[in-house]
């Protein structure tokens, strides 16, 4: 017997997602938010409703949002992407909680050296925010950019997992008008005497 297909939806700090899965597989996870676009359920979808049973997507989902979890215990199957796509969201994977990587490491870990922009592409298209965590993906320097959820809501999704604010690579901080980063900081103030 297979497990049937079920979507339900989880509220959180910054917003309530929909999770659609099938047994421990998460196909989807959108955020319900007016005028932003959905993947959408897969059709034949029921409906799930709390309480959830333990171990399952949704109540996974909701234990990471609680700061109770810090990885999935999922299989991710998304319905969309190319092979690219999904060789860079399962390279993501890989990034545990409390890390962050670049565009461009990403790119290399996936065996594609020097497409960071595709690699970019390739989180704008993500069908499973969270669970493929491309909020874990930061500029060169630790610059903070593009998510399609809001920076807002990926600086809030780093500081649940304690990587903000970020820290660079180098003392001197991310390039001038990048975000400022923990680093960058406290370089300025220590060269204005404020600590």
């Amino acid at each position: 017997m297979t497990d049937r297909l079920e979507v339900a939806d989880v509220p959180t700090q910054i917003g309530s997602f929909r999770i659609a899965y099938q047994g421990s597989t998460v196909h989807v996870v959108d955020l319900l938010e007016p005028g932003r676009r959905q993947t959408g359920a897969p059709g034949g979808a029921t409906r799930r409703r709390p309480p959830f049973p333990e171990g399952s997507p949704p109540r996974q989902l909701g234990e990471y949002f609680r700061g109770h979890r810090k990885g999935f215990e999922l299989t991710v199957a998304p319905e969309t992407g190319s092979t690219f796509d999904r060789t860079v969201w399962e390279r993501l994977c890989e990034v545990a909680a409390g890390q962050t990587v670049t565009y461009g490491e990403l790119a290399r870990r996936a065996g594609f050296e020097g497409s960071a922009r595709a690699v970019g592409g390739a989180m704008a298209r993500n069908p499973i925010p969270i669970v493929i965590p491309c909020h874990r993906v930061v500029g060169e320097g630790g610059s903070l950019q593009g998510y399609g959820m809001g920076l807002w809501r990926k600086r809030w999704l780093l500081s649940l997992e304690g990587v903000w604010p970020l820290r660079s690579r180098s003392a001197e901080g991310p390039r001038p008008g990048g975000q400022t980063t923990l680093d960058g900081a406290r370089f300025a103030a220590s060269r204005t005497g404020r600590a």
